[in-house]
């Protein structure tokens, strides 16, 4: 069965065999460990793999398949920053975000356009970004609030994106910089010495990495500087993992936003193809 509201089951927070319908761990007290039978497929779903590796591996399998949308425009570089570079028209079908798809009411492009990418080192640096700040954000806050930083991180700088007006936009560099800002709330949070040094050194990393925006082409800093005021206010708003174990609240909020996510790109395929 999908739920299990009997028998022993893992504390979604200590890990320890406990009892499904145990009003407080056996071992560690978290509150209702059983999260009303579905702790268990919660913990397979989120738990079993990093979600520093499913980003990765998503955003490199759609990647590919903006590719093989349209192979033509794909594999024609206009110059060498162009090299492998999906053609507009396959990243719309996907769900690219920007004004336009929000104008014509593609509210699931905030969401959808995180896990696409316009070439290969588009797509390499913030695939190396995510795996150096992703464990530290999932360590500092857990897997479930790390999920919900990356994802409202992302679609907050394509909001910001979209009110400032930018036609066309994709990438996952508005949650990189909301993984920053929450390792930033979290020095603020946490204070004392270690507090101090953490935000002093991605704060001031931060900073650089916005500064040095400017003087590339093609980068939307309004969706860094969406994605990184996400980011804090959402490890200002989430607790620590080291001050409080996550509770059935963070994880359903995963679970919702990973089913927005997955429903965002139904409705993307949908909207490209389903009429055809």
């Amino acid at each position: 069965m999908f739920r299990k509201t009997s028998g022993t089951i893992l504390c979604p927070s200590c890990g320890r065999l406990t009892s499904a319908e145990a009003a407080e761990c056996l071992v560690c007290g978290r509150r209702n460990p059983g999260m009303w039978g579905f702790a268990a497929p919660l913990r397979a779903i989120f738990g079993s793999h990093s979600f520093t590796n499913v980003v990765t591996v998503a955003c490199i399998a759609l990647y590919v398949v903006s590719l093989l949308l349209d192979p033509r425009a794909s594999f024609s570089a206009r110059g060498p920053f162009d090299a492998f570079s999906p053609s507009n028209a396959a990243l719309e079908a996907l769900g690219g975000a920007g004004a336009i798809p929000w104008h014509f009411g593609h509210w699931w492009t905030i969401f959808t356009g995180i896990y696409l990418h316009g070439g290969v080192l588009h797509i390499l640096f913030n695939v190396l970004w995510i795996r150096q700040l992703g464990p530290a954000v999932e360590e500092l806050y857990g897997p479930a609030r790390m999920i919900v930083i990356f994802t409202v991180a992302g679609a907050a700088g394509f909001v910001v994106s979209n009110w400032v007006g930018h036609p066309f936009t994709i990438g996952a560099s508005g949650a990189v910089f909301g993984l920053l800002g929450a390792i930033v709330a979290f020095g603020k949070k946490r204070g004392g010495a270690f507090g101090a040094m953490v935000l002093r050194q991605y704060g001031y990393m931060a900073l650089f990495m916005f500064l040095l925006s400017f003087f590339m082409r093609g980068v939307n800093n309004a969706a860094h500087a969406g994605g990184f005021a996400g980011g804090l206010a959402s490890g200002l708003v989430l607790s620590l993992a080291e001050r409080r174990s996550e509770t059935a609240l963070d994880w359903v909020l995963a679970a919702a936003c990973v089913g927005v996510t997955v429903l965002g790109f139904a409705l993307a395929l949908w909207t490209a193809f389903g009429g055809q």
